[in-house]
């Protein structure tokens, strides 16, 4: 424990964007056949350096069959709230859980260059202690560590309901589930919070049995994914309101709220309508009376395409539709970065005006039955995908796997890891970078990305900007 609080933790986000910029970033590595352990690889981001785009060090793990999906830190500056009595924790291990395995790892990264492994959870005290299984998002709360889980009890994950669960920040040991109250909740993704206002939100995306295997195409046009995000009394772990989107807005993923608490909306990425193949982007928001509303205020279209250029699953259809599967928001809360994983796009929407998204910059790398390169010329493999942040808002990174079994359905003559940089205009738009194009060791993927000090997908802050 430190004696003043870490130096990466900020009141606000305005402070957290006047910090230094990032010279590392930490990126997952993983096996999409189970054949080699997943890994973790750190990133040198630093334009000043030597090996400015290269991987600097690797963390690989003991154990085969993870797949590593997302991670995120065991506290950040949600840490300074005044509830916490965690003001002087530091933000130094990364909760890395394994979507396939339900094993978690604790990796020590205070010298980020000797970043090792510190603890190992293993399934049986996940299932033991929780009920739930196939970890997902981890989120630092001010009391915790959070971690929502895809699936319930059972080989299949399909006894009981997903949810949350909490650790705690210092011992890692798990205390258990956070819900008293879930309501009409059976399903589970992403979820955050606006802290002061002592709310949370979650979102769906499916069961085990629905994505562990690839895409499911009778439950997707059956409308069988999640297509509702939940609200909660974030302190009573209570369900006030359910908000179904509507059945053909299939796969309700990332939920994004303002960074700014003063701040009462936020945004939630769809990833498919049925009826059209579009990808949406809905707006969520308190109202004065204290419950929520959405509206859809992002539409993104299909591309029409000749079915033998696609892969099976698509070819009915002729089109290739967005596949909106990540969407991030800058700390000022102007920028909102949706990536397209199907058309190969990363948009930027000026979301100033929440209820009125504008496009304002679109880079276009790989995609199905594109496959754009580079501007360096080197192939991107896929397209894409999860995308962070810097917290000046200069630099958006991205990588370009989504899920080992859909990326074989999706882009079955695609392999490889790739992780880029676009720089961000004086008035937005988006450039990419040229010199930086990093490739993961052959027989790897790439999936979430995470920077040094913190980043946009990361902090959540519990005081208003000035």
């Amino acid at each position: 424990m430190n004696l003043r609080p870490d130096p990466t933790f900020h009141a606000t986000p305005k402070l957290a964007m006047e910090a230094p910029p990032e010279t590392l970033a930490f990126t997952l590595m993983l096996s999409p056949d189970g054949s080699r352990p997943d890994g973790l690889a750190v990133v040198d981001v630093n334009p000043k350096s030597d090996t400015y785009g290269q991987i600097v060090h690797q963390v690989i793990m003991p154990n085969t069959g993870d797949e590593f999906h997302h991670f995120g830190w065991n506290a950040c500056s949600s840490s300074l709230s005044p509830l916490s009595g965690h003001a002087f924790l530091e933000r130094r291990y990364l909760i890395i859980p394994g979507i396939r395995s339900s094993r978690i790892y604790i990796i020590d990264v205070k010298e980020p260059l000797k970043a090792k492994i510190h603890k190992i959870i293993e399934p049986e005290e996940v299932f033991a202690k929780t009920g739930y299984s196939r970890p997902h998002t981890i989120h630092c709360g001010p009391e915790g560590i959070y971690v929502s889980t895809l699936g319930g009890g059972g080989v299949d994950g399909t006894d009981g309901p997903p949810g949350i669960f909490i650790m705690d920040c210092e011992t890692f040991e798990i205390l258990g589930r956070y819900e008293m109250d879930r309501g009409s909740q059976d399903k589970h993704y992403d979820f955050w919070w606006n802290l002061p206002r002592d709310y949370m939100i979650s979102s769906e995306w499916g069961l085990p049995p629905q994505f562990e295997n690839g895409i499911v195409a009778e439950d997707l046009l059956a409308n069988k994914y999640g297509h509702s995000i939940h609200f909660w009394n974030l302190r009573q772990r209570k369900n006030v309101q359910t908000i179904d989107l509507g059945e053909n807005y299939q796969m309700a993923l990332e939920i994004r709220p303002a960074h700014d608490p003063s701040k009462d909306y936020g945004f939630c990425g769809v990833v498919i309508d049925t009826t059209n193949l579009q990808g949406a982007i809905f707006t969520w928001w308190q109202k004065d009376d204290g419950t929520f509303e959405a509206k859809k205020t992002i539409t993104i279209d299909p591309r029409p395409e000749k079915a033998e250029n696609l892969p099976p699953l698509l070819k009915g259809f002729e089109a290739v539709p967005p596949l909106v599967t990540d969407i991030d928001l800058s700390l000022d809360d102007k920028y909102l970065y949706v990536a397209c994983w199907g058309l190969g796009e990363m948009h930027q929407y000026d979301v100033t005006d929440p209820m009125n998204p504008k496009l304002t910059g679109k880079v276009e790398l790989g995609g199905i039955a594109r496959g754009t390169k580079h501007p360096n010329g080197k192939t991107f493999a896929y397209a894409p995908q999860m995308v962070e942040i810097s917290r000046d808002g200069k630099r958006v990174y991205w990588t370009n796997s989504l899920y080992s079994t859909w990326d074989d359905q999706f882009y079955p003559d695609d392999e490889g890891g790739q992780m880029v940089m676009a720089h961000v205009g004086e008035d937005g738009g988006l450039t990419l970078a040229e010199d930086f194009f990093v490739e993961f060791p052959q027989g790897y993927r790439s999936h979430q990305i995470r920077l040094e000090g913190g980043d946009c997908s990361t902090d959540s802050f519990c005081y208003p900007s000035v």
